[in-house]
């Protein structure tokens, strides 16, 4: 039942994170208040994990561990009478396009197969037939739906908004620090509650300095940043505050403290996912036509989840080898079950400096200059986008 209600929740999320987004993207379309807006609205998103880790720890330790669950009701029932009041229905403008049930298919399953292969690693073995069975559907799946979103006369994902090397740069490094960026969360709340033997409330309070750097420096660099030196620099510089604050959390040991070995990684993981969110919402919402605006915001709250559900995935499996290892190695001797869980915390932290590494490498690569990020906004693109395949067949064909 839970794992039902929580698809619940993930579909019904799908449908509002995207709207939000392309409704900030349309309301600020070339105003002067884009960067002010987008700059709030990533302070929110990136801050609001660990605000729930804190919510989390307060209703887990006065109540139950249910009111994680219950207390969405709080926010949401408020939030959907707002919404009918005050956000004006499109619905009438325009024909509804038929739904691209063959991108949806394909795009869902290819999704499942590879987080599901990176689960079953953790579980089984990298070499496991499941394993290996679960990332060869993925590719061919995400494959099946590049082609079909190519051929595809109204696609799920229109491939010009990803082509774009602004966008598809955003995207990519979204993705990347959703993954890296979980590592935090999931290994230092074990790490504060199982070896520091901190309560749940004082590990949500724990990760406050993460939120304050984030709230602090994402209105900042969206405001005064980023119009100055385009999203390569902030994106790279945010990837490189990741890489100190993965090398930071190495040092964690059984005997640590807050102060010496967790909260100086907090700070710079916090401004540098500030960095990367602010940008990448901002440069992956950037140039698109209003009728393209839900597909922009869609891609970049996909590719934050799914980079989370598989950094997740992945790391789990790489701490969980690593702990193994740990326990039984007689290389001079098994270490303890308290010093090798640490010691694999740090193993999942070196994954997470590789794969902010790997976030830094493809920002170099990918992200344009400042000089045509600004070329860009002085003058949209009001032309239509490249007509699909299959539409230039029709007209061709009369």
């Amino acid at each position: 039942m839970l794992v039902a209600a929580r698809a619940l929740q993930g579909s019904f999320g799908a449908l509002l994170a995207p709207s939000a987004l392309s409704l900030l993207t349309i309301t600020f379309h070339n105003s002067p208040d884009r960067p002010k807006a987008f700059g709030i609205f990533s302070a929110i998103a990136a801050s609001g994990t660990s605000v729930g880790l804190l919510l989390g720890g307060v209703l887990t330790q006065t109540l139950s561990w249910r009111w994680c669950l219950y207390v969405n009701l709080l926010f949401a029932i408020p939030a959907a009478i707002a919404a009918s009041r005050l956000v004006e229905g499109g619905g009438a403008l325009r024909p509804r396009p038929r739904i691209d049930l063959a991108g949806v298919g394909t795009a869902s399953a290819g999704l499942f197969c590879l987080v599901y292969g990176f689960s079953n690693a953790e579980t089984h073995a990298w070499t496991n037939a499941v394993t290996i069975a679960a990332f060869t559907a993925s590719a061919v799946m995400l494959a099946s739906f590049v082609i079909i979103e190519h051929r595809a006369l109204r696609p799920l994902l229109p491939l010009h908004v990803v082509a774009d090397r602004s966008r598809g740069g955003a995207y990519v490094s979204m993705a990347i620090v959703g993954a890296a960026l979980f590592s935090v969360f999931l290994f230092m709340t074990f790490y504060m509650q199982q070896t520091l033997h901190y309560s749940p409330v004082t590990t949500g309070l724990g990760f406050l300095p993460l939120t304050g750097s984030v709230i602090i420096v994402a209105p900042l660099v969206q405001t005064k940043v980023l119009p100055r030196l385009g999203p390569r620099p902030v994106i790279a510089s945010g990837m490189t505050l990741g890489i100190i604050a993965m090398i930071v959390f190495t040092r964690l040991t059984p005997g640590g403290s807050y102060a010496a070995h967790v909260l100086p990684g907090l700070i710079p993981v916090g401004a540098g996912a500030a960095c990367v969110f602010s940008a990448s919402f901002a440069t992956g919402t950037l140039g698109v036509q209003p009728r393209d605006a839900g597909v922009a915001a869609a891609v970049v709250n996909t590719a934050q989840q799914v980079g989370g559900s598989i950094g997740t995935a992945l790391l789990s499996t790489i701490f969980a080898g690593a702990l193994t290892a740990a326990l039984t190695s007689h290389s001079p001797a098994p270490l303890s079950p308290a010093d090798a869980t640490v010691h694999a915390y740090t193993v999942g932290f070196s994954a997470g400096a590789v794969i902010f590494a790997a976030g830094l490498l493809l920002a170099l690569i990918l992200l344009p200059s400042r000089h045509t990020v600004l070329a860009r906004t002085a003058a949209p693109t009001t032309s239509p986008p490249r007509a699909s395949a299959q539409e230039r067949r029709s007209t061709r064909n009369g």
